[in-house]
């Protein structure tokens, strides 16, 4: 039985480093034989290796990773990867395609492995109509009502209830049986989880950077390297600094 092969195209190398080591470390059996930074180097590595699945980032140089699955379709599964926002998820649910959220957690990525394996085990062919799929998706994401992110925190404060804006949280970070809600006032205790608010708060304002902590990326002052290498979050007017554990530090690919 031949190997099943795989691609992956992404222009950030630190997420392309990533993916590969986690997926090889969860299907040990997969074989990763090329990767891509742009569009078109993703369609040559494709010709060239002819594989089973192409993990593909939505934006990428030269032409987006939708134009590349449309160029392969039938030919190949397709794994999109995206910072859009978790919202998307729901859309690909029933699709014969598959959406994996930036960063890129084993939980989810343990999720698309079983659904790729159900898939080829069950000898289906790749989707052909691959353009009338993304274009059904992209209507179910463009046309979704469930945008009302979270604005306030419930905290409780002695015998009352605290309500904490969100946008003068600078971060929430995991305790052992409660989320820290850290503001210019102190500290809150909270039941929600970290999963939890993930899935409520604005993905363009706060930015999980380790599994137990999230950062109001308006608060940040500046991210610098330690000695040994990892980044470091200052936040502005506040002492504490945060660690951005490897599996997040693609979000500053920039430094």
């Amino acid at each position: 039985m031949r190997p099943i092969k795989a691609i992956i195209a992404d222009d950030e190398e630190q997420l392309r480093i990533y993916l590969k080591t986690r997926l090889t470390l969860l299907w040990p059996e997969l074989e990763i034989c090329a990767e891509a930074a742009n569009g078109p180097e993703a369609l040559d590595i494709f010709d060239q290796h002819q594989p089973d699945i192409a993990f593909l980032d939505i934006r990428m140089p030269g032409f987006s990773g939708i134009k590349v699955a449309e160029k392969i379709a039938g030919k190949c599964w397709v794994v999109f990867i995206s910072a859009y926002d978790h919202y998307a998820l729901k859309a690909f649910e029933n699709e014969a395609i598959d959406y994996i959220i930036k960063p890129v957690t084993d939980e989810r990525l343990t999720k698309t492995i079983k659904r790729l394996q159900k898939q080829i085990a069950a000898t289906t062919s790749p989707p052909s109509d691959l353009r009338k799929i993304i274009e059904t998706v992209l209507t179910k994401i463009e046309n979704r009502k469930d945008m009302d992110y979270l604005n306030w925190i419930k905290a409780p404060y002695g015998d009352e209830v605290r309500l904490i804006p969100v946008k003068d949280v600078y971060y929430f970070k995991a305790g052992d049986k409660y989320t820290i809600v850290m503001t210019s006032d102190g500290e809150s205790l909270i039941r929600k989880s970290i999963k939890t608010l993930v899935e409520e708060l604005d993905p363009q304002l706060f930015w999980q950077i380790h599994r137990g902590t999230i950062v109001n990326v308006n608060q940040i002052a500046n991210v610098t390297r330690s000695f040994s290498g990892n980044l470091m979050i200052r936040l502005k007017n506040h002492p504490e600094t945060l660690s951005v554990s490897r599996a997040y530090s693609h979000l500053f690919k920039q430094m």
